[in-house]
């Protein structure tokens, strides 16, 4: 699979206009960077809590089927994305207090970019059981998105044209 091109200037790129440059990549890949999505996503990102885990995946959720309705799987892809993150920094959040998975600061070159970079692994702490509900409640819209057939029939077409 093609990895997601960090080399593009996002901040200047409407992928939007050009549904083209656009790779899924693996995972959440690109999450932070792709406009117009990133903004139009964003704002409705939250996990604090369930209540307002449940409310933010849903309102994801029902863009996601917008940008499905319009045929943009760029826009699909990138909701999919922002569930997946919901998940994964909600369960950071349960495993780890504060958040901080990892040891020292992202090394420059990296920033944007997931991984540990070869930072050591902090030691979890006991689960927050909010936390967890709220990556629960995440990981179940995220897995919606990504057994609906039609988001499954346009990213392969994107992939099949575009890489």
């Amino acid at each position: 699979m093609p990895k997601f091109d960090y080399s593009l200037n996002y901040a200047e790129l409407d992928l939007r206009a050009h549904p083209e440059l656009y790779r899924v990549g693996v995972g959440e890949q690109g999450v932070l960077l792709v406009q117009p999505y990133k903004s139009e996503i964003l704002p409705h990102w939250r996990f604090a809590t369930p209540e307002v885990a449940r409310e933010s995946s849903e309102a994801i959720y029902g863009m996601f089927l917008a940008y499905l309705e319009a045929g943009d799987v760029v826009g699909a892809d990138m909701a999919r994305k922002f569930l997946q993150m919901g998940f994964t920094r909600a369960r950071r959040y349960a495993n780890h207090r504060g958040g901080k998975k990892y040891e020292g600061p992202v090394p420059e070159g990296k920033k944007g970019q997931s991984g540990a970079h070869g930072r050591a692994e902090r030691p979890r702490d006991p689960e927050d059981p909010v936390k967890a509900e709220s990556a629960r409640i995440f990981k179940a819209k995220w897995d919606e998105a990504e057994a609906n057939v039609e988001y499954a029939r346009l990213k392969r077409e994107h992939k099949a044209r575009f890489g």
